[in-house]
């Protein structure tokens, strides 16, 4: 008298259907993180233990009293355009290393940014190491 049921259940767990779905999550978080842009210029933006790779330019600085230098000469801000189109018409790929006192406003440094943007200059923000 054999008191054994001939269907035995198998302790084992399939894992094939977990990993299918780790899969698919994956390659869905991955889509979406790429159709995030969270910058809307496109800066080199060195930390402040780096030093800049580019090889600089000209050197555009504002000091707290809202003044603007290109190279240590004083320029007027509605002339900054025009001054930085005269200094950087004869390099091949012109860079712009930006330093801004911290009390100065954000949109005097968008400013500039904006201007080499619009001309298409490589702009890096410096940084105090």
């Amino acid at each position: 008298m054999n008191l054994r049921g001939r269907n035995k259940i198998n302790p084992n767990f399939n894992m094939s259907s977990m990993t299918d779905i780790v899969f698919l999550l994956l390659i869905f978080f991955m889509l979406t993180s790429t159709l995030v842009s969270p910058n809307a210029l496109k800066l080199l933006l060195p930390s402040s233990k780096a030093k800049t790779l580019e090889k600089q330019t000209i050197s555009i600085s504002i000091n707290k009293d809202i003044h603007f230098y290109i190279n240590e000469n004083r320029v007027e801000e509605s002339n900054l355009e025009q001054e930085i189109i005269e200094i950087v018409q004869t390099e091949e790929d012109p860079a712009i290393i930006l330093h801004a006192d911290k009390s100065v406003d954000i949109e005097h440094v968008v400013k500039v940014m904006d201007i080499a943007y619009r001309n298409k200059y490589k702009i890096v923000l410096a940084t105090k190491p």
